[in-house]
């Protein structure tokens, strides 16, 4: 098994036993697990291609009601209760979910793919272009859209902040939309004429999808935003993706308005 996997499932034994010692697991939660067991069966090479789709789409509609926290058994502490990080900016609520951070696992276990190789020198290289301009981009079409002011802050609670969102949200969404839907596309639209470019318009336009609760604004600049994390994917790979999503949500939560004005 690669050194990835085995950490992942170390990681995923590890983590997952402290919480179900602590109490934040529930019996009901053993229907996540069971359920993305028999995905990863489905996906093996050795079955037939109907059972291998099969597979994936019950990933797909298992990382849809884990990312929404709909299925059961998972107690997602709250640390972090309606507080106004600046006076202009709406109420922010973060919890540290459990149910989430399993879609990253899955796809780290079951498509090592997702985490493709690149040097350490273009990653950085690509890494620092793509977020520089990402940045600058999102943050002033939010400023021209009224959805954030510049509002430089440091609260206490920061450091709890950058853990649950480089951990629980970069890497798990860029595992998801960039090494899975757009990596898969990839794999899928191998040969065909402005195939990548298909995948990352795609994945970008699923993640702006995702992001359709905080209204069209937020939609739109979800878009933007995941169209700088294609690109970081496609030439610096997983690591560069995650790094300018977390380089982008950083900035925004330190500079502006966070998480929008209210």
């Amino acid at each position: 098994m690669p050194v990835i996997r085995w950490t992942a499932f170390v990681l995923l034994a590890l983590g997952y036993g402290l919480a179900l010692a602590y109490g934040q697991l529930q019996p009901w939660a053993v229907l996540a697990f069971a359920l993305l067991a028999v995905a990863v069966i489905c996906i093996r090479p050795t079955q037939p291609n109907h059972v291998r789709w099969l597979g994936h789409g019950l990933f797909v509609v298992l990382a849809i009601a884990l990312a929404a926290h709909w299925l059961p058994g998972f107690a997602n502490a709250r640390v972090i209760t309606a507080m106004r990080l600046s006076p202009e900016a709406a109420p922010f609520t973060m919890n540290l979910n459990l149910d989430k951070p399993l879609i990253g696992f899955w796809l780290l276990l079951a498509c090592p793919w997702v985490a493709k190789g690149v040097c350490d020198a273009r990653t950085l290289r690509i890494t620092l272009t793509t977020l520089a301009l990402t940045t600058v981009a999102c943050m002033t079409l939010a400023m021209f859209l009224g959805v954030v002011i510049w509002s430089p802050k440091w609260p206490d609670t920061a450091a709890l902040w950058l853990a649950n969102n480089l951990l629980l949200v970069s890497l798990t969404e860029e595992l998801l939309f960039r090494g899975y839907i757009q990596g898969g596309l990839q794999r899928l639209l191998k040969g065909i004429a402005q195939g990548d470019t298909l995948a990352l318009g795609c994945a970008a336009a699923l993640f702006g999808l995702a992001h359709i609760g905080g209204g069209w604004q937020w939609m739109f600049l979800a878009t933007l935003a995941g169209v700088g994390y294609g690109v970081a994917y496609r030439w610096g790979g997983l690591p560069a993706a995650v790094l300018t999503h977390f380089g982008l949500n950083l900035a925004h939560f330190g500079l502006f308005s966070y998480p929008m004005l209210e």
